[in-house]
Parts: structure tokens; sequence; C-alpha cells
């Protein structure tokens, strides 16, 4: 029966029930049972199919949603990207970049509560909202944030605020490569703001982009996913000052991340 149980370990990681033609987007463990008893006469119990699925490592949980990849030349742009982060020479380094939004209001979360109540996650009723601009280093996974000012945007003012931390954090290198998304404001042809800002320092700052639509490919947004697990979601501040300290102090605690990606392979 063991050989079944990693039959069905492969029909949930990597079909569909639709497969099967039963009518389901997603599998429960009563519909592997069936698919079992009535296609292939092997008589088991859902609970039965439950346990075959966690002695496997499996869990059931909430996934996380992803933007299905558009970009036609996504293949050649992450090859280029490799090839830069694989043959950087000392003088040089690379970082990758976003910016990522606080808010007052908080995200809501999963916590501890009592069974049978609901616990309440105050909110202010009007929300604030902060934006900082991040960056982790490749090779060592420090990183480094600007602050974003009151009622300013994600744009091009924080972005070239942030190449400019940026070019004065790391002195000691030639060339800093900012791998970055496809965002309008930090393309030099579509913002004269970053267009001025390389006309002065792109000798020592140049801009590579990811392909579009693939936040999966930036491990910053490691950074930004368990900021919000440890810090925004279900937080308590009354206002963003005090939020903003708790994240500073918790970027504080975590100067350094590691940042081994399947897409890049491990940083040297």
């Amino acid at each position: 029966m063991h050989v079944w149980a990693a039959v069905v370990v492969r029909w949930v990681l990597t079909l569909s029930p639709t497969a099967f033609r039963f009518t389901r987007s997603r599998w429960s463990c009563e519909a592997v049972a069936v698919v079992l008893r009535e296609d292939f006469r092997v008589r088991v119990g859902r609970e039965t199919v439950r346990l075959w699925l966690r002695a496997d490592g499996l869990v059931w949980r909430r996934p996380r949603p992803t933007i299905r990849p558009k970009d036609p030349d996504r293949v050649v742009k992450l090859a280029a990207l490799r090839a830069l982060l694989k043959g950087l020479p000392a003088d040089e380094t690379a970082v990758f970049m976003d910016e990522v939004d606080v808010n007052l209001n908080p995200k809501v979360g999963c916590q501890w509560m009592r069974r049978g109540e609901q616990a309440a996650v105050e909110t202010p009723g009007t929300n604030e909202k902060r934006y900082l601009a991040g960056r982790i280093h490749w090779r060592t996974g420090r990183v480094l944030l600007t602050e974003g000012r009151k009622k300013e945007g994600r744009g091009a003012a924080l972005f070239c605020r942030h190449l400019d931390d940026l070019r004065r954090a790391f002195r000691h290198f030639k060339v800093i490569h900012v791998i970055c998304d496809n965002a309008a404001f930090h393309k030099p042809d579509r913002s004269n703001a970053v267009k001025d800002y390389l006309k002065e320092w792109g000798h020592r700052v140049v801009l590579h982009y990811l392909p579009t639509y693939s936040p999966d490919c930036n491990p910053v947004e490691r950074v930004w996913w368990r900021l919000h697990e440890a810090v925004t979601r279900n937080h308590r501040c009354r206002t963003m000052d005090d939020l903003l300290d708790l994240t500073f102090d918790w970027f504080a605690s975590r100067t350094h991340v590691r940042i081994g990606t399947t897409v890049f392979g491990k940083s040297p």
C-alpha cells in the first residue's frame, strides 16, 4: 500500500483533480479516496489518505499567490543576470532592491486566541502609509533601507535617494549593480529624475531589470514578507512614528538576511 501513498503524494503536488475528470479545482482527502476507489479499485478512507500525506511532510495551508510569468524574454534576461552575478569582479558589487509600503491600518494575520472566541485587531479608521526603499546585498545579505518622507509616494524621488544611500554605503566598490523591477520610475527613459541621476553617477551605479511580472525573482521580496509577518500584521501601534520605530528596531536586529534562491542560486 505504500506504493499508492507515493502515487497520491505525486497527484496532490503535480496534478489537478480535473485530470481524473473530477469536478474540483483542488484536492481533498475525500476526493483522493474517491479516485482511488472508483478508478483504481483501491479501497482506503480519507483518514488514511491524510496520514499518507502528513507522513510525507505535506501540510494543509494557504498557498502564496504569484503572478504568472508573461515576459517572453524571461529566460534570456535571467541568464544575463546570472552571468552578471557569477562574473562580478572584486571591485564591483550587486544588490537587489524594491520598495515596500508600511500601513498604520494593520494587515490581519493569524494569532493565538481562545477556542470559540475571535480576537479583534483595532484599526485607526483613517489609514496612513509610508514607503521604504530597501536593498539586499548579493554577497553578504546585508539590508539597507531608505525611509520615505511623509506623504511621499513610491516614486523616482525615493528611488534616487536610495541610490544615493547605496553609493555612499558602498564607497569602496568601483561599480554598484542595482537589480530592480520594471516600474516606470526605475527607468531613465521614463523618469527625468532617474535620467539626471544616472547622467551624474552612471559610472558608479548601473541599473539592471528583472523580467516583467516576476517578484519571485527578487530576493528582497522575502525580506518584505518577513517584515509583514513579524511587524505589520496585527500590530498595535497608535501612530506611524511608533510603527516605523518598531520596523527599524526589527531591522536593527536583522541587518543580514540569507538570500539563497532557486532562481539565482546561493550568493558567494
